[in-house]
């Protein structure tokens, strides 16, 4: 019996970390997604950024982010386990008739949940693109992976009362991986950057009209987003935590494939959408439009049939559509559409899962949704202002006609081919 347990342990353990590790392939898939949408005087610093954010975000989970949501420290005081893990863990196991309620390593679980944060921080990075201080924009990453997140995800994935707060649980919310939790807590902490920021020059001319800025590699974005589609579903079958068991694989199962329809649909809708309002075929709404219909799938991915899946990513993928013109619209300059993508159709994933989990309610989505909103806003808001106010967070006029990399970086990604016109 020992065996069992201990293989259906490390079953669960493996596809837990292999997951992980597929999220964390996400943070290439950002990379090469905002570098081609930024133009070319604009790319290598675009691509630092989202190195160093993911480095950020790992060290300051670690140091306290982590402690902060779960309540435990300790990785200050090493990895807790080691040598005497099997036996713990099996006799848990037993204890609970190994009912589901698998117990996981703190190094397992710790790894996968750090690249979630990782994510939401990544989404921040494109909204800001072009015109935004790298050092401003590091800083607002060591809050906001250490403390930011951390809060509004201890008041929702923890499970317990946490620092006097409730538990969003206990009201009926429920987000199954994170549309609302890091998709739309990312775009939140966007767009309180991009209000402070302002939009980049000539984007907007003064008689209202809008200017489109063409990203510089329309092929690097569309790789970007197919490494994302792969990603999302170490995403949202890893947000099922476990393997071993029958009900569980079905389940994995079943979210792989809700995952994949999904975001099938967002592609298709955004497509027609575009069609339909453009009168062409653009690319960067396709690929907006399959992103869209993965963070409308994400907040519940296990309950819905493959095809109200593909309705939900095809509702998700005409939505973005239309935010992206609204914001331009109304002068808020995101150069990736990523408050867009992740924010609005971010809430929207949350308003559907009562669809098709009855155990979920309308009222304990939109607060949960209001809470994480306004937390997230808030206080990044007051972050990009103290930074504003003690260091600036926008470069200079020529810097930005320069091109970022120059000003931030010291080179270019297109050093032979670059036309700064």
């Amino acid at each position: 019996m020992d065996q069992i347990f201990e293989l259906q342990y490390a079953i669960d353990t493996f596809y837990f970390l292999i997951c992980g590790a597929l999220v964390m392939w996400m943070a290439a898939g950002f990379a090469m997604l905002e570098a081609g949408l930024v133009r070319g005087k604009n790319t290598a610093e675009i691509l630092t950024k989202n190195v160093a954010l993911y480095a950020i975000a790992c060290i300051m989970y670690m140091v306290c982010g982590y402690a902060i949501m779960y309540g435990g420290g300790i990785f200050l005081d090493g990895i807790a386990g080691g040598d005497n893990l099997t036996a713990d863990v099996l006799a848990a196991s037993a204890e609970a008739g190994f009912d589901g309620d698998s117990v996981y390593a703190d190094a397992s679980d710790f790894f996968f949940q750090v690249v979630f944060v990782a994510t939401a921080m990544s989404i921040v990075s494109g909204a800001v693109a072009e015109r935004m201080k790298l050092w401003s924009f590091l800083i607002f990453a060591v809050v906001m992976t250490g403390f930011i997140y951390p809060m509004e995800g201890a008041w929702t994935w923890n499970g317990d009362d946490v620092f006097g707060m409730y538990n969003l649980g206990d009201l009926g919310f429920s987000d199954f991986a994170g549309s609302g939790i890091v998709h739309m807590a990312g775009a939140a902490a966007a767009l309180a950057g991009v209000l402070l920021l302002g939009p980049r020059k000539g984007k907007y001319g003064k008689d209202g009209s809008v200017t489109a800025i063409p990203g510089a590699n329309l092929p690097l974005a569309t790789l970007g987003t197919f490494i994302l589609w792969m990603g999302w579903f170490g995403f949202n079958g890893g947000s099922v935590l476990k393997l071993g068991d029958a009900a569980s694989a079905n389940s994995v199962a079943m979210v792989f494939l809700n995952t994949n329809t999904a975001a099938a649909g967002g592609a298709i809708g955004a497509l027609l959408t575009a069609r339909m309002m453009f009168g062409k075929a653009d690319l960067t709404m396709l690929l907006n439009g399959a992103l869209a219909g993965l963070v409308a799938i994400t907040a519940e991915p296990s309950t819905p049939t493959p095809l109200l899946a593909t309705l939900f990513g095809f509702i998700g993928g005409v939505l973005v559509v239309f935010s992206i013109v609204t914001l331009d619209k109304i002068k808020i300059d995101d150069p990736v559409g990523a408050i867009s993508v992740h924010g609005t159709v971010g809430l929207l994933g949350l308003l559907l899962v009562p669809l098709t989990n009855d155990g979920v309610s309308f009222s304990g989505q939109l607060i949960g949704a209001a809470t994480i909103f306004g937390w997230v806003f808030g206080t990044s808001l007051v972050v990009w202002m103290v930074l504003k106010l003690i260091m600036g967070i926008r470069v200079s006029a020529e810097e930005e006609y320069e091109g970022v990399d120059i000003g931030e970086c010291g080179l270019e990604a297109y050093p032979e081919f670059l036309n700064k016109s």
